[in-house]
C-alpha cells in the first residue's frame, strides 16, 4: 500500500493541473484496501476518491486525503447462462484495456465504449458512455470495501440506481465505499451492433463496411475519437466537459421551430436529448479562448488546457458558456467532469 504525504497530483488528472494533497493512499488489493478503510476511521479528514483523473478538474490543492486504486488483473466467471460471459475486472486497470480484450476474445457489449480514458473502478461510478452505450448496459455486479466498517461488499447492478452518467456512488453513497472489483456481462457471440449514434454508419459507409465485426466497429468509434478528441497528453483535457441535456417534448419542439437542423436523440415519448456540443457551438464558442483554457477546435464538447490555465481558469470558462447557452436556448447545462 502507498502513504504518501504532500503529494503531487499532476499525474493523476488529465487536465494537466498541479495542485497537491495532504495524504495519497493507494490500495492494490480488497486486504489494503480493507487497510485503508481503517486509516480513514482514525483520519476523519476530508476524502477524495479518484480513477484515472479523466473526468477531474482541481482547482486548488486538496486538504485532506486521496484514494486511488491500483488492483489489477481480470478472470472470467462462468455465467448464468450459455450466450454470455461474466469479466471480473480489478478496479485499477485501465479501460480501454478491458474493452480492447472483449474484443479480441469476441465478447460484445463495450465496444462502443473504446477509447474512454480512465479506470474500470470509474466506469462503475460515473456510467460512462458514448454512442448509444453506457457501462450500466455491461456491468453485472460491484465489489467494494466499506469504508465505515471494512466489510467485503457485492452490490448488483440494479442497486447501483444508474442513469445517465449517474449512479448511486455518485449521490447518497458518495465516499462510502473502496471499489475493488467490477464485473461486466457480455455476449459471447456477436448480433446486432449499435451503430446508428453518431456518424458511426457514415463512416462504415465511407469504408463500404456493411455488416461491421466488433473490431471493425471498435476501429471505427477509435478514428472518430482521434479526430475530434485531443489527446490530453498533449493538450490537457477532460473529454466531454458538459453533460447532454434531456428536455421537455414540447421545449425540444419549441427549438425545433427555430433550428430545424439541431440534432437531437429520442430519449422516450416525453423527452429528447440535445448535444450540448451543438449548443455550444451555436454560441460561437468553438476553438475561443478565455485566457489559458479554451473549447476545442473540432469538439465544443471539450474545453481544455491551452497551456498553464489554473482550475479556477477553467471554472470561468465553463460558467461563461453555461451563461450564453441558458440565454439562447433556456437550458441549462451541466459539467460532467467533478470539479474540486
Amino acid at each position: 500500500m502507498k502513504d504518501l504525504r504532500d503529494y503531487s497530483l499532476l499525474n493523476h488528472n488529465t487536465f494537466g493541473i498541479e495542485a497537491k494533497c495532504s495524504r495519497f493512499l493507494e490500495y492494490a488489493s480488497v486486504e489494503e484496501a480493507q487497510q485503508v478503510a481503517a486509516i480513514l476511521r482514525q483520519e476523519k479528514a476530508p476524502l477524495l476518491i479518484i480513477g484515472g483523473g479523466s473526468n477531474l478538474l482541481l482547482t486548488k490543492d486538496f486538504e485532506g486525503v486521496v484514494i486511488h486504486s491500483a488492483i489489477k488483473g481480470h478472470e472470467v466467471l462462468t455465467a448464468e447462462d450459455e450466450n454470455h460471459v461474466l469479466l471480473r475486472v480489478g478496479s485499477g486497470e485501465e479501460w480501454d484495456g478491458i474493452v480492447a480484450l472483449c474484443v479480441e476474445r469476441g465478447w460484445q457489449g463495450a465496444e462502443n465504449l473504446s477509447l474512454i480514458p480512465g479506470d474500470v473502478g470509474a466506469s462503475a461510478v460515473q456510467n460512462i458512455g458514448a454512442y448509444g452505450s453506457e457501462a450500466s448496459h455491461i456491468i453485472y455486479k460491484v465489489e467494494a470495501v466499506e469504508l465505515a466498517t471494512g466489510l467485503v461488499c457485492e452490490i448488483m447492478a440494479d442497486e447501483c440506481q444508474y442513469g445517465y452518467r449517474q449512479s448511486k456512488f455518485k449521490t447518497e453513497w458518495k465516499n462510502r465505499f473502496l471499489i475493488t472489483h467490477v464485473t461486466y456481462c457480455l455476449k459471447k457471440q456477436a448480433g446486432t451492433l449499435n451503430i446508428d449514434y453518431g456518424n458511426i454508419r457514415a463512416e462504415l459507409d465511407r469504408r463500404n463496411i456493411k455488416e461491421p465485426t466488433l473490431k471493425e466497429l471498435r476501429e471505427v468509434i477509435i478514428d472518430i475519437r482521434n479526430e475530434k478528441l485531443p489527446d490530453p497528453k498533449i493538450q490537457g483535457n477532460a473529454g466531454s466537459f458538459f453533460m447532454n441535456p434531456v428536455v421537455s417534448r414540447e421545449k425540444f419542439e419549441e427549438l425545433l421551430a427555430q433550428y430545424p437542423q439541431m440534432p437531437h436523440y429520442h430519449v422516450d415519448d416525453t423527452h429528447e436529448k440535445i448535444p450540448a456540443g451543438w449548443m455550444i457551438d451555436q454560441c460561437g464558442w468553438k476553438g475561443r479562448s478565455l485566457g489559458a483554457a479554451g473549447v476545442h477546435d473540432r469538439q465544443a464538447l471539450v474545453l481544455v488546457n491551452r497551456g498553464g490555465a489554473t482550475g479556477a481558469d477553467v471554472v470561468k470558462l465553463c460558467e461563461q458558456i453555461r451563461k450564453d447557452v441558458a440565454e439562447r436556448f433556456g437550458i441549462q447545462i451541466y459539467p460532467e467532469v467533478n470539479i474540486i
